[in-house]
């Protein structure tokens, strides 16, 4: 986690972000690696005991499904943003079997919009999407609201109230930051003020 509330983070959303969670840096650490990958695993098997396979969300969420798809011996595919503009111009990559029970992996939920964009992607191709699961959930409301709109059961290993605790528990923030990012929370598209 990275705090710049003077020079703000822009995200591709556009909104603006006094903190960045940079969750690509678990590829890094083997034994973090590890550890998020038993997450997965315990979540995905008390959840989604009848997943058949798994489907990472590019960019951040493909290592991430490989490394479960790995540990619990499941297939695995992967969503582009988009469908390549060459080639055999696919948005999904593997193989995706009709009604096969996927769960979706995402590193990150912000807006949702690329989540949701990945699970129609798979829908489309006739999977049966039993729910998505990030490392990480800032918590936001509209992106609960577009989740259930788009008719997604999405979860996270961990999330932004449980940042917040530890980084003020370990001291790495002070109560000027916690309030800092609790009034950016609360409306992230239009922060600052």
């Amino acid at each position: 986690m990275v705090l710049k509330p003077s020079d703000p983070f822009v995200w591709a959303s556009g909104w603006k972000s006094p903190i960045y969670c940079d969750n690509r840096l678990i590829l890094s650490h083997p034994a973090i690696r590890a550890e998020v990958a038993k997450a997965f695993r315990e979540a995905i098997s008390t959840h989604y005991p009848q997943a058949k396979s798994l489907s990472g969300v590019a960019t951040g969420g493909i290592a991430l499904a490989a490394i479960a798809a790995h540990t619990m011996e499941l297939p695995m595919t992967y969503v582009r943003g988009e469908k390549k503009g060459h080639g055999r111009q696919n948005q999904v990559e593997g193989v995706v079997r009709p009604n096969e029970p996927i769960v979706v992996i995402e590193d990150l939920v912000s807006t949702g919009g690329s989540s949701i964009k990945a699970v129609e992607a798979l829908r489309d191709k006739g999977a049966k999407v039993l729910g998505l699961i990030a490392v990480f959930d800032y918590g936001f409301q509209a992106a609960r609201e577009a989740f259930a709109q788009a008719g997604v059961k999405a979860s996270s290993l961990t999330g932004y109230e449980t940042l917040l605790m530890e980084a003020i528990a370990l001291g790495y923030i002070d109560s000027m930051y916690a309030e800092t990012l609790g009034k950016w929370r609360r409306d992230p598209a239009n922060w600052p003020a």
